[in-house]
């Protein structure tokens, strides 16, 4: 499903480049459950946004379902990513002016699906992640774990075909910590591939492998 060969990440700094990833090659099937692991610096984050299509200034090969990412325009990449990726951030990134009926709408309304099929597949959204009852607060109005449930259920509910999640329970107590990888473990056994970076050796052993990163290589 993913597969990296080569790919590197600099930037030009005064006389020279800094590698922020150097000549990672690596591969991830469907299906699989993978946590990004190492130090602060190590290069976890940008390997997850190169990972997620958001990042397109490096260098190599990336073979993404099948589809060629270094060889594809900005328009066919921001396509790939729609119709493919659902994004987990820690700082839940909900748009604040919007319900959170509103927030889980809004990549339905990236793929030309029709209002009537999106009202049906948000109140199934809602329902599974037992939210109803929250479908017309703001995100300010919520706890910083419904928050966090809110932004799976936005991630999930175009049915993406792999789930990246950057520090998930990060801003969470460990009890809604616990709940939201249990979840994610649930979502991979039914067979959404997962990647997610942490620094948690808890969270990471709900997956099935980790990748440590160090200096931008991968240890």
């Amino acid at each position: 499903m993913i597969s990296l060969r080569n790919v590197e990440k600099s930037y030009d700094l005064g006389g020279g480049k800094v590698y922020v990833l150097r000549r990672i090659t690596l591969d991830i099937k469907e299906g699989e459950f993978v946590s990004i692991m190492g130090p602060s610096g190590a290069g976890k984050s940008t390997l997850l946004h190169i990972l997620g299509l958001h990042d397109s200034a490096w260098t190599g090969e990336f073979d993404f379902v099948g589809a060629p990412v270094h060889k594809l325009g900005r328009k066919e990449r921001l396509d790939l990513q729609r119709k493919n990726i659902g994004f987990v951030f820690q700082s839940y990134h909900l748009l604040d002016d919007l319900t959170v009926y509103e927030n889980i709408e809004v990549p339905l309304t990236y793929r030309d699906v029709k209002k009537s099929e999106r009202q049906a597949i948000v109140a199934d959204v809602l329902d599974r992640f037992q939210i109803v009852g929250k479908k017309d607060l703001y995100p300010n109005q919520l706890s910083g774990g419904q928050q966090q449930l809110v932004g799976i259920a936005r991630a999930l509910v175009a049915s993406p075909k792999v789930i990246l999640a950057d520090e998930p329970t990060g801003n969470l107590h460990s009890d809604q910590g616990r709940e939201i990888m249990e979840l994610f473990k649930k979502l991979n056994d039914e067979g959404t591939t997962i990647v997610q970076v942490t620094h948690s050796e808890t969270n990471a052993s709900y997956g099935s492998r980790v990748i440590r990163l160090k200096d931008g290589w991968m240890a």
